[in-house]
């Protein structure tokens, strides 16, 4: 049973979903995002069972302060959740490298930062839980999504490499690789989006892959399959498949 859950990326979406599900669960949850208000606003769907702690997971300075704040105030975490995360498209015509640099240092400078508050402390106590959440986005490689797709696959592989260093510490470590989910971010996509979820179902699916131990979390089964299939194709399969499918 999770006691005591932090979740970054917290104010909206997956995070705040999870947040409201595990706390429903009997969890004590620290929310981290970097809008105090929304914070504030999800604390008090469940006085008592989650806490607002704001925090830019860019800044990892303040996330190991955060980390010490929240165990000292609440006792030892057992699980974190490292989902903060953005996404700008690229577009080729006027490509720079500013969107790069932003979403390499949030959505995967974040998440090893978070690790990096929380892995001294699970070591010591050779237990805990990491979940890092990254995307179907990072098995291959998709139009516009230049700047958005590596960060999602180096969340893969940083996973995939940390898994047996901490096997022996008995910490363990868990990759979300969710579908489309409706979020305020998915909402700006202009594009048909196949299988999408709703937050609390990717909630739902993320406790149980947890409770069960599992390496990777991912849904909708239908769709991340196939996506998993199209990782295999040969290029001269993949590129008239993404051109079809995509209209480019």
């Amino acid at each position: 049973m999770i006691r005591h859950a932090w979740i970054t990326g917290a104010s909206s979406g997956i995070g705040r979903e999870l947040a409201l599900r595990l706390a429903r669960d009997g969890a004590k949850v620290a929310a981290s995002a970097r809008r105090r208000e929304e914070l504030d606003k999800l604390a008090a769907e469940l006085p008592g069972r989650i806490a607002a702690y704001p925090v830019d997971v860019v800044d990892a300075d303040a996330l190991a302060r955060v980390c010490a704040e929240i165990e000292q105030a609440n006792g030892p975490l057992d699980l974190a959740v490292f989902n903060a995360g953005t996404h700008e498209p690229v577009d080729v015509a006027s490509f720079s490298p500013g969107p790069f640099q932003r979403l390499m240092a949030i959505n995967y400078m974040g998440a090893v930062n978070g690790i990096a508050a929380v892995l001294p402390r699970f070591l010591e106590r050779r237990a805990g839980h990491i979940a890092v959440v990254s995307s179907v986005a990072g098995y291959r490689g998709l139009p516009q999504a230049a700047a958005y797709g590596p960060t999602k696959a180096a969340l893969i592989n940083l996973c995939e490499a940390l898994k047996p260093d901490l096997d022996p510490f008995g910490v363990r470590i868990s990759v979300i690789n969710p579908g489309f989910v409706r979020t305020p971010l998915t909402d700006l996509n202009p594009f048909p989006m196949p299988f999408l979820m709703e937050a609390d179902a990717a909630a739902d699916r993320i406790v149980k892959g947890l409770a069960r131990g599992a390496f990777e979390i991912t849904f909708p089964r239908r769709f991340t399959w196939l996506v998993k299939l199209a990782r295999i194709l040969p290029y001269a399969l993949y590129f008239p498949l993404i051109r079809k499918t995509t209209k480019r």
